[in-house]
């Protein structure tokens, strides 16, 4: 199972309409992922005061983010993944221990996690220390993923229905939240090591789709944290 990826990651906005104009252009070059559809979820960790999500919205030349990722609302007994992302100069890596949830439970109560990747592990065990991590957020959201058929290093998803909540932040507690888009906007993100391929450059020329800016968990703590403490000191 791979555990180390590296790769450019760039994200769109786009809308429905959008989505289905580009897939008009695009699917005739695209395969679906052996994953090709399902929910995301996701369990973020940060300081009290919630530094790698301010940090992030800087726009910073690194950055980087710990979260408990699993495939689907997972049992104590499912395998899910405890991931390290970093971004440095536009360009992402991913480093990431399967474990079993309960494993990982009993990780946060004794720092002891048994086989392992050791330097993935020592990795995160910095990372915990460093900036006194606890779970500040669950975010979730529906996936599609395709890859290019001549590139498979090539992958576009689409997420929709992007959610969060900021109690019951564990996993197998169901994937329900507060939507974070008004209108059913779909954040498009583009993996690749290479660059794009023509057929997605004459695409995305066509539609006038350009680049944003969005960390979902920097947005959505943008929006669901300070915005409601904004509101309460008024």
């Amino acid at each position: 199972m791979q555990q180390v990826f590296r790769r450019k990651e760039i994200k769109y906005i786009i809308s429905e309409s959008e989505f289905s104009n580009l897939m008009d252009l695009i699917e005739p070059y695209l395969e679906k992922d052996k994953y090709f559809k399902g929910t995301n979820c996701s369990v973020y960790y940060d300081d009290d005061h919630r530094y790698l999500a301010i940090h992030s919205l800087e726009k910073p030349l690194y950055k980087e983010k710990v979260r408990l990722r699993s495939y689907g609302v997972p049992t104590l007994d499912d395998t899910v993944f405890l991931e390290i992302k970093k971004k440095f100069d536009g360009v992402g890596s991913k480093r990431r221990i399967p474990v079993k949830l309960k494993d990982f439970y009993q990780y946060e109560k004794t720092g002891k996690l048994e086989n392992v990747s050791a330097n993935i592990k020592q990795e995160l065990d910095a990372c915990f220390k460093r900036y006194s991590l606890k779970p500040a957020m669950y975010l979730a959201y529906d996936r599609t993923s395709y890859y290019n058929k001549d590139d498979p290093t090539f992958r576009v998803t689409f997420d929709r229905n992007v959610r969060s909540r900021l109690d019951d932040l564990r996993l197998e507690k169901g994937d329900h939240g507060i939507k974070y888009f008004k209108n059913g906007e779909i954040v498009m993100e583009v993996k690749a090591l290479n660059a794009y391929p023509f057929f997605f450059i004459r695409a995305l020329s066509k539609l006038k789709i350009y680049p944003a800016s969005f960390s979902k968990y920097g947005r959505v703590t943008e929006k669901v944290v300070y915005h409601n403490n904004l509101k309460k000191e008024k």
